[in-house]
């Protein structure tokens, strides 16, 4: 939100969805009440998402400032904050291929129209649509370094 941080993400996302699993609607909250923090959920409970491949998502700027957040410490899926703002930035399930980007980060112009709600068929169909592409490789990233391990 303040400019700090910026993410690039180039090509087509695989989607663009909402989710209201209890994963997310807890962790919404736990993110919008951060000092300062912004809204991260819609007035539905939903969290809006834009999902894109992993080696097509990297930091341009403020890789320092961001931090991670777990619902527990064992969690696969952690969420990633812009620590100068408490702008929550993505969603990344570490095992999976994805990078999962709060659609409230990516300015207006830009946001994909909302295709779906997560975890339909179709939802699952797309996922392991742009897996293939990948050629079944699933990267890791190093947020704070701005960098995928592909």
């Amino acid at each position: 939100m303040c400019g700090q941080v910026a993410l690039e993400a180039v090509g087509r996302p695989i989607v663009s969805a909402a989710c209201y699993c209890a994963s997310c609607q807890n962790a919404g909250r736990r993110l919008e009440a951060l000092p300062g923090a912004p809204r991260l959920m819609e007035a539905d409970g939903g969290t809006s998402v834009v999902l894109f491949r992993k080696d097509r998502v990297r930091c341009i700027r403020g890789q320092d400032l961001l931090a991670e957040h777990r619902l527990a410490p064992v969690s696969r899926t952690r969420r990633v904050v812009a620590t100068c703002c408490n702008s929550a930035m993505f969603l990344d399930f570490t095992k999976g291929h994805w990078l999962t980007l709060y659609k409230a980060r990516i300015p207006a112009d830009d946001q994909p129209p909302l295709e779906m709600r997560a975890h339909s068929g179709r939802f699952m169909w797309r996922l392991l649509a742009s897996w293939a592409a990948m050629g079944f490789r699933t990267p890791g990233i190093d947020y704070a370094n701005g960098t995928i391990n592909v």
